[in-house]
């Protein structure tokens, strides 16, 4: 048994002895899609983006002392805007709910009180679902991070472009180098603008019909990515939702505010 490398922090990977024996105190619940990224990055990109850093942000905390369990991502997520688009796979909100509903029940059953949903894609919006698990099932506190919000782009990379773009070829090339096609065989991810002011503005808003927006299916010009600038950005990314993970153990949730 020289070569087990089970992660105890992934559930997919471990096992019920281990299981039995801990006292999880926050489950991770990385959420993605299966959609095409351009012509040069992998359907599956926003789920191996959750799963990476799920697991970075779930080891910081472990070797801490803290105890989160990260669960198999759930790798279908709203793709409305996309269906025109071959094998982009939608799920809609009212099924999101629903499996998070069997999830959050799962949980209440082992007394495990939080939940952190990891979004690695846009078209997924958690906040009015997070609202409404708390009615449903008020012994578990849910939550949500859109990790693509948690670091300052700018400091990283030039092209803020928000579908393979500069930062998500970036961040696969990191973690996932074998599976990205050459960045020359990419579109240069021009997309067209609202002609309606308010959502050009970002004032007034609906979802965008993708294959009316953008040609090769990128929204950011991917040309200037490198493998460098993805580890930066995840390894800052990573430290912040490991800190947020230890934070979210260490509270009590009958006092959450200051």
């Amino acid at each position: 048994m020289s070569d087990y490398t089970a992660r105890p922090y992934i559930l997919a990977e471990t096992n019920w002895k281990l299981v039995k024996e801990t006292d999880f105190k926050v489950a991770v619940l990385p959420w993605g899609a299966t959609e095409a990224h351009n012509y040069h990055l992998p359907y599956a990109t926003d789920n191996y983006q959750a799963d990476f850093i799920a697991a970075g942000a779930a080891k910081l905390a472990w070797d801490t002392g803290a105890r989160p369990i990260v669960l198999p991502c759930i790798p279908f997520g709203v793709n409305t805007g996309q269906i025109d688009i071959k094998l982009c796979m939608n799920m809609n909100p009212s099924t999101q709910l629903a499996i998070l509903k069997d999830v959050c029940h799962v949980l209440t059953e082992h007394k495990i009180e939080k939940l952190v949903i990891l979004n690695g894609h846009g078209g997924n919006n958690f906040k009015q679902i997070t609202r409404e698990l708390s009615l449903l099932f008020p012994d578990v506190f849910a939550c949500f991070v859109n990790w693509f919000h948690v670091t300052t782009w700018t400091d990283y990379f030039e092209d803020l472009g928000d579908h393979a773009g500069e930062m998500e070829t970036s961040a696969m090339m990191h973690i996932a180098p074998q599976l990205c096609r050459p960045v020359e065989e990419a579109g240069d991810g021009h997309d067209k603008k609202w002609k309606i002011k308010g959502f050009r503005e970002g004032w007034a808003g609906s979802q965008r019909q993708w294959s009316k927006v953008t040609k090769d299916t990128g929204v950011g010009n991917p040309y200037k990515a490198t493998p460098e600038k993805g580890k930066a950005c995840l390894d800052d990314t990573i430290s912040k939702i490991g800190n947020f993970l230890i934070e979210l153990e260490e509270a009590d949730l009958d006092d959450l505010y200051e």
